[in-house]
């Protein structure tokens, strides 16, 4: 391989976002296996793995292992380097002002979106519509029983919120909201203005995308 090839030396002369995914897992691992280079074995890897890249969050140390070149040690390089995008990805600032949905979104996006259960969340808000906390009301399929006005308004009403937003993901990866999600929606929004707290949206959030009940106006 050209010098100017090798996955270090083409992100030092091209910059990072030049490396495809088999270059940047290269320069973790450094070295292959007797039969393939370390970009060879790095694709390999990825199309082993369920869904690409995104597919090494789910693999196990001892699944990477099982590709010959790969020990513990560049296992555990990898999966060092996929948690600290994680990490990088899910920093807040402490005061986080909402101002439209794609704020929430870009907020709590990853968090949300690898998420293989439903997670019907409120997101409290001061008068200047920066976020107090948010609460997990619920984790499993919604419906009117589980997600009961008394559990998403009491932690309102201790923290003095001014206003809340309803959030939960899709895991399937398609926000569009069902019968159900708008119906707890009305039911909710209805129950906030007699109590005072008003509920200014509830966005669901899909697979790098978000639907917002308020902006389609189904609430």
């Amino acid at each position: 391989m050209n010098i100017d090839e090798k996955p270090r030396e083409k992100l030092l002369k091209r910059g990072v976002k030049s490396l495809s995914n088999s270059e940047l897992i290269a320069i973790l691992i450094r070295i292959g296996n007797k039969n393939d280079n370390a970009i060879t074995l790095s694709s390999k890897l990825l199309k082993n793995t369920s869904n690409g890249i995104r597919g090494l969050r789910e693999m196990s140390i001892e699944e990477m292992c099982g590709f010959e070149g790969i020990g513990v040690s560049k296992a555990t390089i990898i999966k060092a380097a996929i948690e600290l995008g994680e990490r990088i990805s899910d920093y807040r600032p402490n005061k986080y002002k909402i101002s439209n949905p794609w704020d929430v979104y870009l907020y709590y996006m990853e968090e949300l979106r690898y998420l293989k259960k439903e997670v019907f969340k409120v997101i409290l808000l001061n008068t200047k519509n920066e976020i107090i906390t948010d609460i997990n009301v619920s984790i499993g399929t919604l419906n009117s029983s589980i997600v009961h006005p008394r559990e998403v308004f009491v932690d309102a009403i201790k923290k003095s919120a001014n206003s809340v937003i309803l959030m939960h993901n899709h895991p399937s990866g398609d926000p569009f909201p069902s019968a159900e999600d708008i119906n707890i929606t009305k039911r909710l929004k209805k129950s906030g203005d007699i109590i005072g707290i008003e509920v200014l949206d509830h966005i669901i959030i899909g697979d790098g995308i978000y639907y917002s009940l308020k902006e389609k106006g189904d609430f």
